[in-house]
C-alpha cells in the first residue's frame, strides 16, 4: 500500500515538474520582446540560431534563460534562421521574431526617385540612402551589359518608389528602375499616334524629358508636345530652354543669359536642328504618354505666364505679344 502511495506521489511530482516545465518554457518563448520603438536587428551570414538569441539577450530584447539552450532542440524548426535586416517592433513576442527570421521577413526600406531630375541627381541620392551599399559603381560596365550605346543612363530609368532590402547595390536598383521603363515603353510605343517626329523609343524619351521639363501642370503636356511635333514637322527649331540648361552643365549659374542661347552645345535647340542627343531629364509615365500622344494643336509657341502655366500661340505675332505681356524684356519660347 505504501509503496502504492508512493508511485502515486511520484507520478504527481513528475506531472507537476513537467507542467511546470511546459509553462516555463511556454513563458519564455511567447515572452515579449523589450523594445519601445521600432529597432532593428542584423543577422549575419552563418550566425547559429544560437548566436542570435545571445544577440537579442546582449541587446536587452529579451531576458536571459537557462531555456535558450533548449528552444532550438524542443523546436527544431527554429534553428534554421535566415540572414538579414529585421525590425523588431514594440508588441512582438520572442515566438513571433524567431518565426519572422526563420521566413525571411526582412525589413524593407524604399526610396523615391522623381521625375525631372538629372541622373546625375538621382545617382548622388541613392549613393546617400542609408542600407544601399554605396560602394564602386561602374556606370560605362553597366551600360555595356544593357547595351546602352548613349553614354550615359540619362533618361533610361523610371520615377517611382522602390522598395528594397538592407544592403541593396547602386547596380541592382538601377537594373530595376531600367527594366520598368523597358516594360512600360514596350507596353506603350506600339499603341503611338501616327505621324510623330521620332521613329524610336529613345527619341520618345528625349522628347519626354524635354516636356518633363517644360511644365509641371499635368493638363499642359499634351499640349506642350503638340507644340514640339508641330515644330519639328514644320523643320522648325525647338528653341526650348531647358536644353540650354543642360548643356551649360556647370557653368550654368541660375541665369539663362542671351550668350548661352548664341552658345553652340549638341544641347542648344536655339543652334540645332532636330532633338538634343539624350534626354535632358528622367521622364515619369504622363510626360512619355504625352510624347506618344500630343495634343492636336495649330499652335507653335508657348510662354510662360508667371504662374506655373504657359500661354500658347499659333502665330509669331501673337506670340511677341504675350512675351511682352508675362515675360516683359525676357526671351520666351
Amino acid at each position: 500500500m505504501r509503496l502504492f502511495q508512493g508511485a502515486i506521489a511520484f507520478l504527481l511530482l513528475t506531472g507537476i515538474l513537467i507542467a511546470t516545465g511546459v509553462y516555463q518554457y511556454a513563458q519564455y518563448k511567447h515572452q515579449s520582446i523589450r523594445v519601445t520603438q521600432p529597432q532593428l536587428i542584423k543577422i549575419n551570414s552563418g550566425q547559429s540560431a544560437a548566436g542570435v538569441i545571445k544577440q537579442l539577450v546582449t541587446q536587452d530584447v529579451i531576458k536571459k534563460s537557462l531555456w535558450s539552450k533548449v528552444l532550438f532542440r524542443l523546436e527544431p524548426k527554429f534553428a534554421k534562421l535566415k540572414s538579414g535586416t529585421y525590425e523588431l517592433l514594440p508588441g512582438m513576442r520572442l515566438s513571433d521574431v524567431l518565426r519572422m527570421m526563420r521566413k525571411g521577413d526582412e525589413k524593407l526600406f524604399s526610396i523615391t526617385l522623381v521625375e525631372g531630375l538629372r541622373w546625375r541627381d538621382w545617382y548622388a541620392q541613392i549613393i546617400n540612402t542609408p542600407n544601399i551599399l554605396s560602394g564602386e559603381f561602374d556606370e560605362q560596365q553597366l551600360l555595356k551589359e544593357l547595351s546602352i550605346s548613349s553614354g550615359s543612363l540619362e533618361g533610361w530609368l523610371m520615377p517611382d518608389t522602390y522598395w528594397f532590402h538592407d544592403g541593396y547595390s547602386v547596380k541592382q536598383l538601377v537594373e530595376v528602375a531600367y527594366q520598368a521603363m523597358q516594360d512600360y515603353l514596350a507596353e506603350q510605343w506600339p499603341s503611338r499616334d501616327q505621324g510623330l517626329p521620332y521613329t524610336s523609343q529613345y527619341e520618345a524619351l528625349i522628347m519626354a524629358s524635354i516636356i518633363e521639363k517644360e511644365t509641371a501642370v499635368a493638363q499642359e503636356r499634351a499640349h506642350i508636345a503638340g507644340v514640339f511635333v508641330n515644330r519639328l514637322n514644320n523643320h522648325m527649331r525647338l528653341q526650348t530652354d531647358p536644353t540650354v540648361i543642360y548643356g551649360l552643365g556647370d557653368q550654368f549659374d541660375g541665369d539663362i543669359k542671351r550668350a548661352d542661347l548664341r552658345r553652340l552645345t549638341p544641347y542648344n535647340t536655339y543652334r540645332i536642328n532636330g532633338l538634343p542627343p539624350t534626354p535632358i531629364a528622367m521622364s515619369g509615365k504622363a510626360a512619355i504618354d504625352a510624347a506618344l500622344h500630343p495634343a492636336t494643336t495649330d499652335d507653335l509657341y508657348f510662354v510662360a505666364k508667371g504662374d506655373g502655366s504657359h500661354h500658347f500661340s499659333a502665330s509669331l505675332q501673337e506670340h511677341n505679344q504675350a512675351v511682352k505681356r508675362y515675360q516683359l524684356n525676357q526671351s520666351g519660347q
